[in-house]
C-alpha cells in the first residue's frame, strides 16, 4: 500500500475473496469484490468521482457549484464525499425506504437531504419517479448541476476499473459475471472490461423476484435497496446480458445472514441477492469455472435494517 495524497485517491483497490462455506464442493470458483473498502463504504465512490470529474473537465460542473441527486442513499453518500473532498455543495434528495445511515452518511459529509415518504418503507416505481421530479426542481436553482445518475453517460465508465481489478485479482480467469441491477452502470462498466479480456463471459443480471421487470414481469414493491427501480433503467441494454435472474428479499436477507456468520462477509441486502445468483451459476458451471460477483457495500449500512435487525 502507499500514502494517498487524498481520500480520492483511496477509492478502489478493493479485495477479491473467494468464498468458502456457502459454496458447494463441485462448483465453480465464486469469488467476490469487497466494495466496503472504499472510503464510504460503497462501490458507488468509483462512479461519483470520476462523473463529477468528467463535469469538471467539460465545465458542467462549475468551481463553487452544487451537485443535486435522486438517490436509494448510495450515491447520494458517495456524491457526498467526493463534494466535500472538492469544495461543492451537495444535495440529495432520498426516502425512508432506505436505510436510516445511508441518509446520515450523506449529512455527515455536509450534504443537504430532502425525505420523500414512502408507502411502507417500500420501493416502488412511483416512489423513485417522486424523487427524480424534486432532484430535477430543485437543480433549476442558479449553479446547481443535476447528476441524473440514471441518465449520466459517464456513471458505467467509472466502474471500468474494478473490471480490470477483478480480472487481475482473478489471476486473469473470470468465465462469468453476475450483477444487480438499478441504474445498470456497474454492471454495463465491468462486464465491458471482463468481456474484452474474455470474449467468451457469460454475463448475468439480477433482480428482485418481488419486480422482476427485466425479465418481462410485473413491476411491484420490494425492499432491496439501490436496485429494481420498477422500470427499465435507459442503459440497461438486455443484448449484452446472458441470464436474468431473481429471488426474493427473504432469501437475500437468509444469505445476507449466512455470508456474515459462514464467511465472515458483510453485506447488504443486494450484495445477498448477487451471491444467490453468483451460486446458482457456479453449480451449472462446474468446478473448472470463476464466477466474480459484488458485495456493493458494507453490512454497517444495515445495522438499523430488518436484514440485521431481526434473526434468522
Amino acid at each position: 500500500m502507499t500514502l494517498s495524497a487524498n481520500v480520492l485517491d483511496s477509492i478502489g483497490g478493493t479485495p477479491l475473496v473467494q468464498l468458502r462455506k456457502v459454496v458447494s464442493s463441485d462448483s465453480a470458483r465464486v469469488v467476490v469484490k469487497l466494495e466496503g473498502g472504499n472510503p464510504t463504504g460503497n462501490m458507488k465512490d468509483r462512479m461519483a468521482k470520476f462523473a463529477i470529474e468528467a463535469a469538471e473537465r467539460d465545465g458542467r460542473l462549475k468551481p463553487g457549484g452544487t451537485v443535486v441527486e435522486y438517490t436509494g442513499g448510495s450515491t447520494g453518500a458517495s456524491l457526498a464525499l467526493v463534494c466535500a473532498a472538492k469544495g461543492y455543495g451537495c444535495k440529495i434528495v432520498t426516502s425512508d425506504a432506505f436505510s436510516e445511515e445511508k441518509t446520515k452518511t450523506a449529512q455527515a459529509f455536509g450534504a443537504e437531504v430532502t425525505l420523500i415518504a414512502s408507502e411502507g418503507g417500500k420501493i416502488t416505481e412511483q416512489l423513485i419517479r417522486k424523487m427524480m421530479d424534486s432532484a430535477r426542481q430543485i437543480s433549476q436553482q442558479p449553479g446547481h448541476w443535476w447528476f441524473d445518475q440514471l441518465n449520466n453517460k459517464d456513471a458505467a465508465p467509472g466502474y471500468s476499473g474494478m473490471g480490470e481489478e477483478i480480472w487481475r485479482q482473478a489471476n486473469g480467469k473470470v468465465d462469468a459475471f453476475v450483477q444487480s441491477v438499478g441504474s445498470a452502470h456497474s454492471l454495463n462498466g465491468v462486464a465491458r472490461v471482463l468481456r474484452e479480456r474474455n470474449p467468451a463471459l457469460q454475463v448475468v443480471a439480477v433482480e428482485p423476484a418481488e419486480s422482476a421487470v427485466l425479465s418481462g414481469k410485473s413491476k411491484g414493491s420490494h425492499k432491496i435497496e439501490g436496485i429494481g427501480i420498477g422500470f427499465v433503467p435507459p442503459q440497461w441494454r438486455p443484448e449484452d446480458v446472458s441470464e436474468v435472474q431473481s429471488a426474493t428479499i427473504v432469501e437475500a436477507m437468509q444469505m445476507c445472514r449466512r455470508l456474515a456468520r459462514e464467511e465472515g462477509i458483510f453485506g447488504g441486502t443486494s450484495s445477498g441477492l448477487n451471491v444467490i445468483a453468483a451460486l446458482r451459476v457456479a453449480e451449472r458451471l462446474g468446478s473448472d469455472a470463476t464466477v466474480a460477483t459484488i458485495m456493493i457495500d458494507s453490512g454497517l449500512r444495515y445495522l438499523s435494517t430488518e436484514v440485521y435487525r431481526t434473526g434468522g
